[in-house]
């Protein structure tokens, strides 16, 4: 069994530059570390457990396939305050069948992002007493 010690969600953006002001500015992501030099340069930013890194540059953006799912404690604040930094909301919060209440923004290059927060009745947290 492979022992993982560390994880990162690594993206090539169109534009990097773009991305970083994205991730930086508008989701206010703090930055964990930078590397090399130039417009191209990587930089790595906190994403809750892990990590997410723009390095490099891509001539197409990712594919559909491709979402971060990233998890908060309240998604009706975090839409308030992306709104209020000029994110686009794809999709405002809404209650899933499945328990969750999810909001979708996009990157630059299009990737899905779904916010997410856990109800407190929700099973992932509920814990009846016994």
């Amino acid at each position: 069994m492979v022992h993982v010690l560390s994880s990162r969600t690594l993206l090539r953006p169109t534009d990097p530059e773009r991305s970083r002001g994205f991730y930086g500015g508008q989701l206010g992501l703090s930055v964990y570390r930078e590397f090399g030099t130039g417009p191209e340069r990587g930089t790595v930013y906190f994403l809750g457990g892990g990590f997410l890194e723009l390095s490099g540059r891509s001539e197409a953006p990712p594919s559909p396939a491709v979402r971060l799912w990233l998890q908060v404690s309240d998604v009706t604040a975090a839409c308030e305050e992306l709104r209020a930094r000029g994110v686009e909301i794809v999709r405002p919060p809404v209650r899933e069948p499945w328990g969750l209440i999810e909001m979708w923004i996009n990157d630059p290059d299009g990737t899905r992002i779904v916010l997410v927060e856990t109800p407190a009745d929700h099973p992932l947290r509920y814990r009846p007493e016994v």
